[in-house]
Formats: structure tokens, C-alpha cells, sequence
């Protein structure tokens, strides 16, 4: 008698088991991507039907916000696609006759960087460390760039391929984090540093730096 309960309790295992894998098999790739729990450095496709010139790539920066025009900043760690999309809506209704289309999708999921730890030969070269900063808003390259220390904010806008029509140069932010957890910011004014006038463009930036450069506002 106990071996037949013994054998039924198996099979019963297995046919759970089956089912759970049948059910993660038909799970799709929307499915899954309306059920994560966005992260930090994950990067999200926005596109906007009722004007493709919206259409965008946003990182999710350290602080867990992204930025996009005419809605503002926004907190989106932890939520969904699904939420991040209605809550774009909400914000940019107000700038259109009806309710904007809009859809989010996650373009790239943020990656984990594992350096390893590799005791190289004595003859080896030490390979040059990188910084890495993080760019958001309306700059041509946006997410994670690795730079070499001693990278200045100038030269940090040419690693980012410059800005786009939208940007408001005269009000780029650098933002810092010290060890204490304490955000500093810093305001760039790009056509000053262009015509010589201040010296900020020299500025050394430090690992884990954000650069955000916010869009432009009407007749800036």
C-alpha cells in the first residue's frame, strides 16, 4: 500500500511539473516584458504614434528616473512597461488634442558588470582602468559609457556624439554622488564653454557621474 501512494505521489509530481514548464513555454516575450520589474540601466524604446519625432531610446538611470520631452522626469524602477507607458500617456495628453498612442518596450536590459580578478604574468601590461558614466536626455548617445579617468565634460560631449535638436545646452546637468549618498549638481552652459567664456568644460568627471541633458523649452 505504500508503494502505490509512493508511486502516485510521483506521478502527480511530474504532471505539476509538466504543466509548470507547459505554462512557461507559452509565456511570450510581451508577457514576460509586462511582468518585469523595471531596473537601473535597463533601456527603454518610446514611441509615440501621433508624432514619430518623439521616438525614442531613454536610459533608466542610477537613480531609478528616465526623462523624456514634454513629459519631465519620471520614477520608474520597479514598475512595469506597462505602467511607465500609461503614465506617459498621462503626462503628455495635455500637449495633444486626444490621448497620444504610445507604446514602451524594453530595447536592452541592463548589464551586470563582472570584472574578474586575473593575476597577469609579470611581462603582461596592466590594461587602462575606465570610469563609467552614465548619459540621459537629449544627447545622440545615451546609457553606460566607459571613459578613461580624466575625462573632462568636454570631451565627454564629443564621446556622446553631441546633442540633439531638442536639448537645451545652456542647462546641462552634471550630477554627482559623494560617499556620503549626498547628489550634487552642477550646471554646464555648453554655448558658454564653446565661446570660451567659463572654464567648466574642464572639468574632471568621476565614476558613476550622470550626465542629464534636459530638452529645450519653447523660444529657449
Amino acid at each position: 500500500m505504500k508503494l502505490i501512494f509512493t508511486t502516485m505521489t510521483v506521478r502527480a509530481a511530474c504532471a505539476l511539473a509538466a504543466i509548470c514548464l507547459l505554462f512557461m513555454a507559452t509565456l511570450t516575450p510581451a508577457a514576460a516584458q509586462q511582468a518585469y520589474g523595471l531596473k537601473a540601466g535597463d533601456i527603454l524604446r518610446v514611441e509615440v504614434l501621433d508624432d514619430p519625432s518623439m521616438n525614442r531610446t531613454v536610459l533608466i538611470a542610477p537613480d531609478g528616473r528616465i526623462s523624456f520631452p514634454q513629459a519631465g522626469t519620471m520614477r520608474v524602477v520597479g514598475t512595469t512597461v506597462d505602467a511607465v507607458q500609461s503614465e506617459l500617456i498621462t503626462r503628455l495628453t495635455p500637449s495633444f488634442a486626444a490621448p497620444p498612442t504610445v507604446f514602451v518596450s524594453i530595447e536592452r536590459l541592463a548589464e551586470k558588470i563582472i570584472r574578474p580578478i586575473v593575476q597577469a604574468p609579470p611581462s603582461a601590461p596592466i590594461p587602462d582602468p575606465v570610469i563609467s558614466i552614465f548619459v540621459v536626455g537629449e544627447a545622440n548617445k545615451l546609457g553606460q559609457l566607459d571613459v578613461a579617468p580624466g575625462t573632462t565634460a568636454m570631451q565627454m560631449f564629443a564621446v556622446m556624439g553631441g546633442f540633439t535638436k531638442f536639448a537645451a545646452i545652456k542647462r546641462v546637468q552634471l550630477r554627482r554622488t559623494d560617499a556620503a549618498g549626498v547628489e550634487q549638481v552642477f550646471t554646464l552652459n555648453y554655448r558658454d564653454i564653446q565661446r570660451g567664456l567659463v572654464n567648466t568644460g574642464q572639468t574632471q568627471l568621476a565614476d558613476g557621474d550622470v550626465i542629464v541633458v534636459p530638452q529645450r523649452r519653447l523660444f529657449e
